[in-house]
């Protein structure tokens, strides 16, 4: 019988260059929960609320995104125009908010600049 080698996606890792302040941002700003904390490998596991988790993991190398091609995580929300004026609210750098035919967007910024996105699916 044959079995799935890979059965979902557990973490995403989020490269940040000093893993305690990027976890106090992710809790105030994102409102994620920190359910594992491992001072010694410097990471934070941040509950999102899904299956799958933000993994924020402090690196000693420069860290350096392009906006273009960078993956990055997409969190589901209800209302893009809430959400973006919630997050506008807490002082996090914010795009212009994206409508197409079938979702509403936009991105946002981390402390290192890491690109996020947020995403309401049309009915």
């Amino acid at each position: 019988m044959h079995s799935k080698i890979l059965h979902g996606i557990d973490t995403v890792i989020v490269r940040v260059a000093d893993y305690s302040f990027s976890k106090k941002w992710y809790e105030e700003k994102l409102e994620l929960t920190p359910v594992w904390d491992d001072p010694i490998l410097k990471l934070a596991v941040m509950d999102t609320g899904s299956p799958t988790s933000i993994t924020l993991w402090q690196t000693d190398s420069k860290i350096e995104v392009n906006r273009k091609t960078a993956s990055y995580p997409i969190f589901r929300i209800l209302s893009a125009v809430e959400a973006h004026s919630a997050l506008q609210k807490r002082g996090v750098q914010v795009s212009d908010i994206i409508t197409d035919h079938a979702v509403t967007y936009f991105t946002f910024f981390d402390p290192d600049g890491n690109v996020l996105e947020a995403c309401q699916v049309h009915s």
